[in-house]
């Protein structure tokens, strides 16, 4: 039989206290000596008692809820996303007894009048934005709020704000390079739409990556589509349907690489012998691709503790720009990249080249 819940009154009789002076012990007042503080948490501790959030915050007037906006992609994209950062930031919150608050919404407009309602309402002590666009309108209303938040990403402009980044235009620098060695120079993009700046980012690796080893960017190898595993295999039908194929891909994110590996699968070719293939984000499933996917991974769950330690310190008083974090992307070589590798058609055409 469970016992029943012992009350801060009780507690306060039983070390001969008032209410008020075990509450504020409780929570390190100043005004209370450290050897009573001490005092009250032992008892607390030995009599089981729990403090009654819901009471506490409205006495301290103080939330303790960070929210969340969840990107505004289809479920394929979002879920394996947001998980793992989720999970790290769920973490970082937990640590200081906070609370999380999931929001999705359907448009921008909708996202907009979320924003504003929750931090009006007073639910939520801060938030966490994701895949912000270039010239994002949710941290512009955020800064008019005077809400503390903290972006996973960057726009084109992040100097006065909390951020949290992963290099991706490096990152894709690092796989083209990586292509490059393996022999590749037919090499493909598979990107979605560049009003964010983490596409546009990506995109500026990829043709930079060309340029200093002597390779020009062709048009018809980059492939802009929606952000999905359907826009990746779209896309990379398209392009395996090119009188000269590539002979490898980079890919925005590991969900559009599965799109293209069944893409490659379904022209009767092998990903990572006939065409090679790299996502992007280390996301779990990509061990149980087939083949494995060959991906520039990302931390998410250490940016998801991140982000909440950041956004605490930001609720504690600091000044956002000081928490600006980028960090780098590597290499997880798995199964679907491997040395050039011509087809027959491919042989044909470097053939025709050759005798024009």
């Amino acid at each position: 039989m469970t016992s029943k819940p012992v009350s801060l009154k009780v507690l306060a009789a039983h070390l001969g206290l008032t209410v008020g002076t075990v509450s504020r012990a409780l929570n390190n007042y100043a005004d209370i000596s450290p050897v009573t503080r001490e005092r009250v948490k032992r008892a607390a501790d030995e009599l089981g008692y729990r403090a009654n959030q819901n009471a506490r915050r409205l006495s301290i007037g103080n939330p303790e809820t960070v929210g969340y906006l969840m990107p505004r992609f289809g479920n394929s994209i979002a879920q394996p996303f947001s998980a793992q950062l989720l999970q790290g930031l769920g973490e970082a919150l937990s640590r200081r007894s906070w609370d999380l608050l999931v929001v999705q919404s359907d448009s921008s407009k909708d996202e907009l009048a979320h924003i504003e309602r929750m931090v009006r309402s007073g639910r939520v002590g801060g938030l966490v934005i994701s895949r912000p666009a270039k010239n994002d309108a949710r941290i512009r209303l955020l800064q008019e709020l005077k809400c503390p938040f903290v972006v996973h990403g960057r726009t084109a402009s992040c100097a006065d704000y909390a951020w949290y980044d992963v290099d991706g235009e490096d990152a894709f620098v690092t796989a083209v390079n990586h292509l490059i060695e393996l022999g590749h120079s037919r090499i493909a993009f598979v990107g979605a739409p560049l009003q964010h700046q983490f596409a546009q980012d990506r995109l500026n690796g990829y043709t930079r990556a060309l340029e200093e080893n002597g390779l020009t960017a062709d048009p018809e190898l980059i492939q802009i589509a929606e952000f999905s595993d359907d826009g990746g295999e779209i896309a990379t039908n398209m392009l395996l349907e090119l009188s000269n194929p590539p002979t490898a891909v980079v890919c925005l994110s590991d969900t559009m690489a599965l799109g293209a590996l069944a893409a490659i699968r379904a022209h009767g070719l092998q990903p990572g012998v006939d065409v090679s293939v790299i996502g992007y984000d280390g996301l779990k499933f990509g061990v149980h691709s087939n083949p494995p996917l060959t991906t520039m991974a990302q931390p998410q769950a250490h940016a998801g503790r991140r982000l909440g330690d950041m956004l605490l310190s930001i609720i504690d008083g600091d000044e956002p720009s000081q928490h600006q974090e980028l960090r780098r992307a590597h290499l997880v070589r798995r199964k679907t990249d491997g040395p050039l590798h011509l087809t027959t058609a491919q042989t044909n055409v470097s053939n025709r080249e050759e005798t024009t």
